[in-house]
């Protein structure tokens, strides 16, 4: 690695790993700093009881990682592998459960049994999600156009657009606004009524966001979730091997097999600039004292840490300053991780099965008991009745915990989104114990079988994660910012108004949840630009 690299990345998570792969595949000189000492942001797997278990301690499975990144970067030569999860198994306080398999006959039984009208419309709610995917799924690949510029090359780009519009009718385009402004509880009573099946599809629109189902937008949220491609199954989710961290893992192994350097421990504590015109990137200087010079810095850090901690805001103009600024980033979500002396055993389903522990185990009684939890996480309390998102990865994977037994990820929500920078400890262990205590109440025992635990809430989300508010999509998922508004206005292409410094975080168009979309896409626009400067100095 030269002196002074062609391109420095701020951050080694998926986006900076995935951009720094590109990079050094396309020939430049490619160095990553990493503030942690550890690879892999907020998909990392780590070993907080000791080596012979392996947590995944934030992002828990993989789903929206394009196929053709996983191609492109060899992935799989570098140990990539993902399990495919089961699907969702919901138990019930009164001794019931609602499973979702994958058979369709299975499937209209399971919820047959909580409502014959539930079961008849499922498939056309499935049907109704795969038309609006089949639109709004594509978008998520792409770089947003500079919505209102009057460049030319803007208007080009503008008119782009219309080939998905051209996609839409009249019904289809009336789906799509709904389903953009309207919230998960809107569209799920459109198709249900048992308690059942609308608390279990509602924590799809809430999971990660300051937001209950109740909420507007809630409803893209869920589809966020559902697109992706795990195995050539669109909306499919799964367990990596080795935990979150083999996915960084290999995009890290792919990224030095193309020659850059990763470095842990390198802590980034300004960009440097030149003065002059429009500010143009220098480098940046480390909390080292370290300067490294690059003509290209790509930061993944969240956008207030990069722009208003790593910049000075007075150098940036002032209504993108704003923006950054009111950027909503508010969380109340909860990670609790368990090692276990064995697998929980569900009073409604006993015995081991691989479609219920290898699956998704949500804890929601119903959409309104949800709502409630949000509402009193607004009001200022912790939710009383917490809900859960609950994964059991070592099902499939043995290399994750010794011989019989296992470790359990939880996400779970809300405490109140102030404890990211007030924390209450001793309410935030009350929290957790009630959590537990929900799992106890459908698998009795389950207390018992816990050999050590580790709560992680907004606060340390924030300190040692760099998620600002504790939010895992490093700013919510709202209308007012998506697509061209995301993470400021004329800036959603993953340029900056520094000429050579680019963002690739997930608050850029094509992040929230492991896509690495911003990582990929920001190459191809550093590329644009250099092949433009060449041009231009011909000329």
């Amino acid at each position: 690695m030269p002196a002074s690299p062609d391109v420095v990345v701020i951050g080694g998570g998926h986006n900076g790993l995935v951009a720094a792969a590109y990079l050094a595949r396309s020939g430049l000189s490619t160095l990553v700093c990493e503030r942690r000492g550890v690879l892999g942001g907020a998909a990392v797997s780590e070993h907080p009881f000791g080596p012979d278990y392996t947590v995944t301690s934030l992002s828990y499975v993989v789903s929206l990682l394009p196929p053709g990144l996983v191609r492109d970067l060899r992935l799989a030569s570098h140990g990539y592998h993902v399990f495919p999860q089961g699907p969702y198994f919901a138990p019930r306080a009164d001794g019931r459960y609602l499973s979702l398999p994958a058979d369709p006959a299975e499937r209209r039984a399971e919820i047959a049994r909580f409502s014959e009208r539930d079961a008849a419309a499922y498939d056309g709610y499935q049907a109704h999600l795969a038309g609006l995917g089949a639109v709004l799924g594509p978008l998520l690949d792409e770089i947003p156009p500079r919505l209102g510029s009057r460049r030319p090359a803007d208007l080009w780009r503008q008119g782009l657009l219309l080939r998905h519009l051209r996609r839409l009718d009249e019904r289809r385009a009336v789906d799509v606004t709904r389903l953009l402004t309207g919230s998960i509880a809107d569209l799920v009573d459109r198709y249900f009524e048992s308690d059942a099946m609308r608390g279990l599809l509602s924590v799809s629109g809430v999971i990660g966001t300051w937001a209950g189902p109740r909420s507007s937008g809630t409803a893209y949220v869920m589809l966020h979730h559902h697109i992706g491609d795990t195995g050539g199954q669109a909306g499919a989710w799964g367990f990596p091997r080795g935990g979150m961290g083999g996915v960084t893992q290999a995009v890290a192994a792919a990224a030095r097999s193309f020659g850059a350097e990763l470095r842990a421990g390198a802590d980034v504590a300004r960009i440097r600039t030149r003065a002059g015109g429009q500010p143009r990137v220098a480098g940046v200087t480390l909390a080292s004292g370290e300067d490294i010079d690059a003509a290209t810095v790509v930061t993944t850090a969240h956008p207030q840490i990069s722009f208003l901690r790593l910049l000075d805001p007075a150098d940036l103009p002032a209504d993108f300053v704003a923006d950054i600024r009111g950027w909503q980033t508010r969380s109340g979500t909860v990670k609790i991780n368990l090692a276990l002396a064995r697998l929980p055993v569900f009073a409604s389903h006993p015995g081991f099965d691989p479609q219920v522990h290898g699956g998704t185990i949500v804890l929601a009684e119903s959409l309104d008991d949800i709502e409630a939890a949000f509402q009193e996480a607004v009001s200022g309390r912790p939710s009383s009745a917490p809900f859960a998102d609950i994964c059991i990865p070592s099902v499939f994977d043995d290399s994750l915990a010794p011989e019989g037994h296992h470790v359990m990820s939880l996400f779970t929500q809300w405490v109140p989104h102030r404890y990211a920078d007030a924390p209450d400890e001793q309410a935030l262990r009350g929290y957790a114990d009630r959590v537990i205590a929900r799992v106890e109440a459908v698998a009795p025992g389950f207390t018992d079988s816990i050999l050590h635990r580790q709560v992680i809430g907004p606060h340390l989300m924030q300190q040692e994660y760099g998620l600002v508010g504790g939010n895992i999509f490093h700013g919510e998922l709202s209308l007012g910012q998506m697509f061209h508004a995301r993470p400021a206005a004329g800036y959603a292409d993953l340029r900056t108004p520094v000429r050579g410094l680019y963002q690739a975080g997930s608050a850029t168009h094509g992040g929230g949840g492991v896509t690495g979309i911003p990582g990929r896409n920001v190459v191809s626009q550093i590329l644009a630009d250099r092949r433009a400067a060449r041009w231009r100095t011909r000329v």
